[in-house]
């Protein structure tokens, strides 16, 4: 079954050999998403888990510069403008992704930063071309992610280096994202696609049932981060409505650097 067919604007969506792929076509906007995106990107993962003839995602960002750069800071001016509690529908959109009953494959072609930071820790393996960089840039902007990006990431990477990455906001190439378990596999540039394809094919054999079986498994152990995330969305509202956020993204804006101290009482 599938849903009804939908007119995508910032989403590419192609089905072949059992590999549904989902890329995020802001190019310019170095794959950064807004509401829409957000919203298309739920429903194209939704098709994806039912249809009954795909058995591995892969989400990607088009081009060569980045995978996807996180919420759209260049159109925010105090909301993105879409549903959910902040706005934007980040939540069900990481849902997607975890409740879909195929594996998701990140094919981290460039920038993974901030919610796209998130998106490779949330999907379920990540490959990397060697030019890829990934990192957090929240405290930088006036942001967080006070759920999966934060909790997810720490079982990922370990404490002390998920704290690392929130606090400091540097940016890791592919190798050292190899290193600390942020991804499975890094490959030159050229041998991407090749790889994610052998990658995908190999998982394609497997029995589906199994597959999803122990995907719903490995999700048990941190779903409590979910309602944690939930929770915390609603303190990141208040946050965003604060003169301190809202530094942080006319600081991005304005290309200066942001004087959050002088917020603070």
């Amino acid at each position: 079954m599938e849903l009804q067919k939908a007119v995508y604007t910032d989403i590419l969506y192609t089905k072949a050999d059992g590999i549904a792929t989902i890329t995020i076509n802001r190019p310019k906007a170095y794959n950064a998403f807004t509401a829409n995106t957000c919203e298309e990107l739920i429903h194209a993962f939704k098709d994806a888990d039912h249809d009954r003839s795909i058995g591995v995602v892969v989400l990607t960002g088009a081009g060569e510069k980045a995978f996807c750069t996180g919420g759209d800071q260049g159109t925010q001016d105090g909301g993105y403008g879409g549903r959910g509690v902040i706005g934007l529908p980040v939540e069900e959109m990481q849902s997607a992704i975890r409740d879909c009953n195929k594996p998701v494959i990140a094919r981290v072609n460039g920038f993974a930063i901030g919610g796209g930071n998130v998106l490779v820790t949330i999907c379920d393996l990540a490959i990397a071309s060697e030019n890829a960089q990934l990192g957090q840039a929240g405290p930088r902007v006036g942001s967080v992610d006070p759920g999966f990006g934060t909790a997810l990431l720490a079982r990922v990477v370990g404490e002390k280096k998920a704290r690392e990455i929130w606090y400091l906001c540097r940016r890791y190439t592919a190798q050292e994202a190899l290193a600390m378990g942020l991804v499975n596999c890094v490959v030159p540039q050229d041998q991407l696609d090749a790889e994610v394809r052998k990658w995908c094919l190999e998982i394609v054999e497997k029995s589906p049932t199994a597959i999803a079986l122990a995907k719903k498994s490995f999700n048990v152990d941190t779903e409590m981060i979910r309602g944690m995330g939930g929770l915390a969305m609603h303190a990141l509202k208040l946050y965003y409505e604060s003169p301190e956020s809202a530094e942080g993204g006319n600081a991005f804006r304005e290309k200066r650097k942001p004087e959050f101290r002088k917020y603070v009482k």
